[in-house]
This record gives C-alpha cells, sequence and structure tokens, in this order.
C-alpha cells in the first residue's frame, strides 16, 4: 500500500513538485515519485514533445555510443531494439513509448520554455519562471542535462559569411547538400556520425580537426528475428546481456580512474583500427592522437576514417585564423572557399545551468557560486538551494559506462529525499555545507588520479578553475553505491516555523 503525502497540496502551489525537462532524467523522475506516491508532480519540456536531447539532435547518422540493451531503463526494457546501437528515432520512439506506458503526458506541459526559479524563504517554496508566467512548487528538479546547449566557436568574421551555417544540433534539413561545398568544423561525437553520411553527398568536403580522437570499432549489428524473439520470451536472457555489457563497460575504469598505465591497451586496439583502415602514413599519423586514451573523450566507427578517404574529402588540422564571406580562411593562408558550414562543436557540458539563473536561500545565483567550478553532494543537492535537486548534476558523467543507469542512481537518492520529507513533515530539505564539502573534497582527491588530469583540454573540465566538473572518478557501481540511498544525516530536515529555518533574505 503506497503511504499518501501527509498534508494535503497547498492551494497556492502548481504543484508539489516541477520537473524540468522530460528526456530519460525527467521521465525517470516522474515515473519514480509517482510509484513513490507522490502525484501532484508537473513536468516542464521547451520542446513540443518529449525527448530532450534525442528529439533536438536529429542530424544525420545520430546514434548512440551505448549498446541499446544498457541504454535504456532498467523498468522497462526493449526487446525489440533492431540493432547494437540505436539510432535517434529508435531512442526517442522508446521514450515516446515510456511516456505513454506509464501516463506521463498527462502531468506535461509542452512548449514552456524556464529561464530560472528563485527560492521564496517566505514561503519556503520555488517560484519558477517560464514563458507562460510563474509557477510555484515545493520542490524543483532540474532534469535538463550537460548536453543540451550547443557551442558555436567565436571565429572573427563568422557573421560575415554569405552560405548557410548551423550547428548539428540544430540540423537543417531543408538545406539541400546535394552539389554543395561544404566545411564542417569539428571531429568529435557529432561529426564522425554525420560526416561519413554527407560525404556521398556533396561535392566537395573539408573536414576541420583542432585534435584527432581516439577511435576504436563500432562493430554495430542488426538483431535477427531469433533474437528478439528471445528476448522478449525469455526477458532473463535480455537482462543478462544487459548486465554483460554493463560490466564489459565497467573494466574501461580501470584505464581512467585507477591506473592510466590501463588504457595502453585501448590504445593498441585503436591504432590497429587506424592502421587497418588508413593506409597513408601521412594522414595516418594527421589522425593520431598524441595525448593518453581517455583523457579526452573515446570514440567509436567504422565509417569515419573511410568517409575521410574518399575524393571527395579533405581534412584540415591548420588552425582557423577566420571566416570570409566565401569560406574559412585558415593559418596557412589558405581559403577554403565553401556553401556552408557545419559546426560539429559541442555543447555547454561544464556550463551545467545554461542560460537558467537559479537563486537560492540566501539570495545568490547557484552560477554565481559555481563561478570557480560547479560541485554538488552525490551531483544532486548543493548546500544553500533548499528543496532543489539535480539529475545529471556535477561529476556524474561518464566516460565509460550507460547515463542511464546513473540517471537511476541519482533518481533514486532524490526519491528518497522527498520520502524522507514526507516521514517527517519537513517543508525544506537541504544538504549540510559540511557534507557536501567533504565530498567534494574526496571526490577532486580521486580525480587527480585519473586520466582527465594528464595534460590534455577537454570539455570535462571547467574553463575557470580547470577541475574535472562533469566525470565521476569511479565505477559506475561505486557512484550507484554511495547515491541510490537516501542518508537523512546528510541533510537538514527542518518543519515549517523551526528556529533553524531561514529567514526571508532579500534578493540582492
Amino acid at each position: 500500500m503506497i503511504n499518501q503525502p501527509r498534508a494535503k497540496l497547498s492551494t497556492e502551489l502548481d504543484a508539489d513538485v516541477i520537473i524540468v525537462g522530460s528526456g530519460f532524467s525527467g521521465q525517470c523522475m516522474a515515473i519514480k515519485l509517482r510509484e513513490a506516491g507522490f502525484h501532484s508532480v508537473l513536468l516542464l519540456e521547451r520542446g513540443a514533445t518529449v525527448g530532450g536531447t534525442w528529439r533536438d539532435n536529429h542530424y544525420p547518422g545520430a546514434a548512440c555510443d551505448i549498446p541499446s540493451h544498457l541504454y535504456s531503463f532498467s523498468f522497462m526494457l526493449n526487446p525489440n531494439w533492431s540493432r547494437t546501437y540505436p539510432g535517434q528515432a529508435e531512442i526517442l520512439g522508446y521514450l515516446h513509448a515510456t511516456a505513454e506506458r506509464h501516463g506521463l503526458l498527462e502531468h506535461m506541459r509542452f512548449n514552456t520554455l524556464v529561464s530560472g526559479a528563485s527560492f521564496d524563504a517566505g514561503r519556503l517554496t520555488w517560484q519558477v519562471e517560464t514563458d507562460g508566467g510563474p509557477l510555484r512548487c515545493r520542490f524543483l528538479i532540474l532534469g535538463t542535462g550537460g548536453l543540451s546547449e550547443p557551442v558555436v566557436p567565436r571565429l572573427a568574421g563568422l557573421d560575415t559569411f554569405a552560405g548557410r551555417t548551423f550547428h548539428s544540433a540544430r540540423w537543417d534539413h531543408d538545406y539541400a547538400l546535394q552539389g554543395k561545398r561544404v566545411a564542417v568544423i569539428g571531429s568529435g561525437a557529432s561529426a564522425i556520425q554525420f560526416v561519413p553520411q554527407i560525404a556521398p553527398r556533396v561535392e566537395r568536403l573539408s573536414v576541420f580537426q583542432r585534435t584527432p580522437a581516439w577511435i576504436v570499432p563500432r562493430q554495430d549489428r542488426p538483431f535477427s528475428a531469433l533474437q528478439k524473439a528471445l528476448y522478449r520470451y525469455l526477458p532473463g536472457v535480455m537482462r543478462l546481456k544487459r548486465w554483460g555489457i554493463h560490466w564489459l563497460n565497467e573494466v574501461q575504469a580501470l584505464g581512467t580512474v585507477v591506473d592510466p598505465k590501463y588504457m595502453a591497451l585501448g590504445e593498441k586496439i585503436a591504432l590497429q583500427h587506424l592502421h587497418r583502415q588508413v593506409a597513408d602514413p601521412q594522414l595516418r599519423a594527421r589522425l593520431t592522437p598524441d595525448y593518453v586514451m581517455g583523457c579526452k573523450r573515446i570514440l567509436i566507427s567504422d565509417d569515419w576514417y573511410p568517409a575521410l578517404q574518399r575524393a571527395n574529402t579533405s581534412l584540415v588540422s591548420d588552425a582557423i585564423e577566420r571566416i570570409t564571406p566565401t569560406g574559412v580562411l585558415t593559418c596557412d593562408g589558405r581559403l577554403h572557399e565553401v556553401d556552408a558550414i557545419i559546426f560539429g562543436t559541442g555543447f555547454q557540458a561544464t556550463e551545467a545551468l545554461g542560460k537558467l539563473r537559479i537563486r537560492g536561500r540566501l539570495g545568490r545565483e547557484l552560477n554565481e557560486v559555481w563561478a570557480q567550478g560547479a560541485e554538488a553532494y552525490v551531483g544532486a543537492s548543493v548546500n544553500g538551494f533548499p528543496n532543489l535537486f539535480l539529475i545529471t548534476g556535477p561529476n556524474t558523467g561518464l566516460g565509460h559506462n550507460s547515463m542511464v543507469f546513473m540517471i537511476e542512481a541519482n533518481v533514486a537518492h532524490i526519491v528518497g529525499a522527498l520520502k524522507a520529507a514526507r516521514q517527517a513533515d519537513a517543508q525544506v530539505v537541504e544538504v549540510k555545507r559540511e557534507v557536501q564539502a567533504r565530498y567534494n573534497q574526496n571526490l577532486q582527491r580521486r580525480l587527480e588520479k585519473s586520466v582527465w588530469v594528464t595534460g590534455c583540454k577537454s570539455w570535462y573540465q571547467d574553463k575557470a578553475s580547470g577541475k574535472v566538473t562533469t566525470l565521476w572518478p569511479g565505477f559506475s557501481t561505486q557512484y550507484w553505491a554511495i547515491a541510490h540511498r537516501f542518508k537523512a544525516d546528510d541533510y537538514l530536515l527542518l518543519a515549517a516555523g523551526s528556529p533553524q529555518v531561514p529567514a526571508p533574505v532579500s534578493a540582492r
């Protein structure tokens, strides 16, 4: 029997809980809250449909780099995945099916852009600012994800370019690439997926690479009808496959967080892959990284190297000096004339809140508090910001395994916090300052041994401080062990009227 909340929802609240985002994070949060008996839940989504990053990233070849049977919820396994690595449309379909099956659509408000929120210390509630007007809730949960705000580099002369420009996360399907001269700036995770797709269609393709990536074979295969039937009628087999993938991926953390020397085997596999696919020694040299594998994101692809060797494709390693009205001028003085520029330059991963302005009980904005690098307790809670929770907050990202696994552990922690508040009739839930400080000191000590601090620059690091603020310095199962169980002693759980509840603070 589900325990119902003790107090009825205040008439001044639009919802007891507001969740921002309807991707994997937001949906998992809403499902688990409803299972725990919290029914006054509202999901705010800036788009017209669910899906988050899998709705927004629809460039040609968009797909996941984690096998499908692991990149899914543990409580909603899917026997009908078409292949090892599902494409964007299939993952988006899975998210639509999840929302429908769990009755989430009636709790969602679409086309609602959240610009910020502020904690009202007098009412002990959050006021959420949206383009449709303010909303008020007791608990605010951010499920916006770290890969949602695309980055376009500030290149001199970009505003003078006479052709078409767009980012991979804002793909312009109305622009016909056939017969066009195209520049792709960036050679990361998105570019290695869409470049092989567009290379056969364009007249000429110039790929501008700043730093080569370590790339290993993808080995993508479709599932047979027999395999799908086996997973459908024997779900235990499907779950065993899921755990097999998980533990195989966990081994990779030996090289990222235990000792970088363990990356030697991975480097050998990547170099063999490069040598098999690229015969030209000069091109091979330009595609060989000079940093320890794992310091930047490891990529998987079977068609990136072949695409770069097409007759109509060239890899440009010279730095960009400026953009001109007709193309891209590199520092060697060469003008690469193009009709279109596509940016595969990633996202604002270390700027966790993007444009959101979140003001806590002391009147400070969270972006201000995080000026020298974002930090939280288990990536979920921040001292000074009561009743606010983050899904996939600071230092919860992974370089080796499924983020959906991390999301479920994170969500379990947050559900535990809300259940503890309900049990104690508490109006305020806030992580203790000393708990957060101790947790992050230990976390940063562990990061000092990781591959991410071996010398290369990456989006894993905060631009201001250089701290690694995005990735978890351990095995994903270690995070689960710490995060999934809520410990009330780590938090302040305060009832309304308690002398410890902070008095209202005027906004500065």
